[in-house]
């Protein structure tokens, strides 16, 4: 008897589909899929969640000493003249900085392996490349998702049963974090 579900695909794609899941109820909170998925899934993003929940307040605050360019009224940087050349004006800022212990930084690096990084775009069709960010799911499992679940000692997630899929029949459920 085989440890998983094979979910008729090769590995690669079984793979991939499962991370792609995993990204989607991180980052959503809920995701619609059929039992068998849901089942499969719960075991990565809880090992996901339970690592998170351990390591959440693994860090050391550190402060630091930056160079930040000094903006104008219009929010351009200011611009003065040295040597005959127009050269950027930088002020020192010191700022907190979190910095990572080595199990911390391990478990993100464990979670990155099973994570897509997600770009969020603005709704608005203008400007839709230039105001894309990138989100740091390991920094929400850590900042956002732990916390809630610190006094639980598992079963982060619920699968609650729609119904049958029209085409297929197959049972339709939704998995989403307690």
């Amino acid at each position: 008897m085989a440890g998983y579900r094979k979910l008729g695909r090769t590995s690669s794609q079984r793979k991939a589909l499962l991370r792609s899941q995993v990204t989607e109820l991180l980052y959503h909170g809920k995701i619609v899929t059929t039992e068998a998925r849901a089942k499969e899934l719960r075991r990565i993003a809880e090992k996901l969640i339970t690592l998170a929940v351990k390591e959440k307040d693994n860090f050391e605050t550190v402060t630091v000493k930056s160079k930040v360019a000094r903006k104008d009224a219009n929010g351009k940087n200011v611009r003065e003249v040295v040597d005959g050349r127009k050269v950027t004006v930088f002020d020192e800022v010191e700022k907190e900085v979190k910095k990572d212990l080595p199990t911390r930084r391990n478990a993100r690096v464990q979670m990155n392996k099973v994570l897509y990084s997600i770009t969020e775009r603005p709704e608005k069709a203008a400007g839709r490349r230039k105001n894309t960010k990138i989100v740091d799911l390991s920094n929400k499992l850590f900042d956002e998702i732990a916390p809630k679940y610190v006094d639980r000692k598992g079963g982060y997630t619920r699968i609650v049963k729609i119904g049958l899929r029209k085409g297929d029949a197959a049972m339709e459920v939704l998995i989403e974090l307690v």
